[in-house]
């Protein structure tokens, strides 16, 4: 069989690529809305990141990371409720089992982010404000593929 035939074999039926799969999926207005919903909820709680993690650090006299994990702490509750009730309408579901799948993401998103404003902060020598502003934003696409298709999917 020649190779081009074999490569166009279909994967198991019910199943699409993953190519395809995206693809499918960026041609649906919905998916653009909810992504924008995201980013609206996002920005919230990157602000209530940020607010809460500079009054910390600078106020309190916190070290960054402890910081940053109080910082977690207190946008992770705000961006449940608006990505449960708003973003994803997934009201209907069970808050507590989405809220475990959620936070298993966020936790995931901020060992991820953790890193990066370790690294930032520690072996870049930038101050912790704009080093906290820049990891999270480096998470924001793994917090809303995790969310999207495990914590609030259908």
């Amino acid at each position: 069989m020649p190779e081009d035939v074999t490569t166009a074999v279909e994967s198991p039926p019910g199943r699409l690529r993953l190519h395809r799969r995206v693809g499918h999926g960026m041609r649906k207005p919905h998916n653009w809305m909810q992504l924008g919903r995201f980013a609206v909820v996002g920005g919230s709680g990157y602000v209530v990141n940020l607010v809460t993690f500079a009054l910390c650090v600078h106020a309190l006299g916190i070290d960054y990371r402890a910081a940053a994990v109080v910082a977690f702490l207190v946008s992770v509750a705000n961006n449940f409720w608006w990505n449960r009730h708003w973003t994803f309408g997934a009201r209907e579901g069970h808050a507590g089992f989405q809220a475990a799948r959620f936070l298993t993401v966020s936790a995931v998103t901020f060992a991820f982010t953790f890193v990066v404003l370790t690294v930032l902060v520690g072996s870049a020598g930038m101050a912790e404000v704009p080093a906290q502003a820049i990891a999270i934003a480096t998470g924001t696409p793994l917090s809303f593929v995790g969310n999207k298709l495990w914590s609030f999917g259908r």
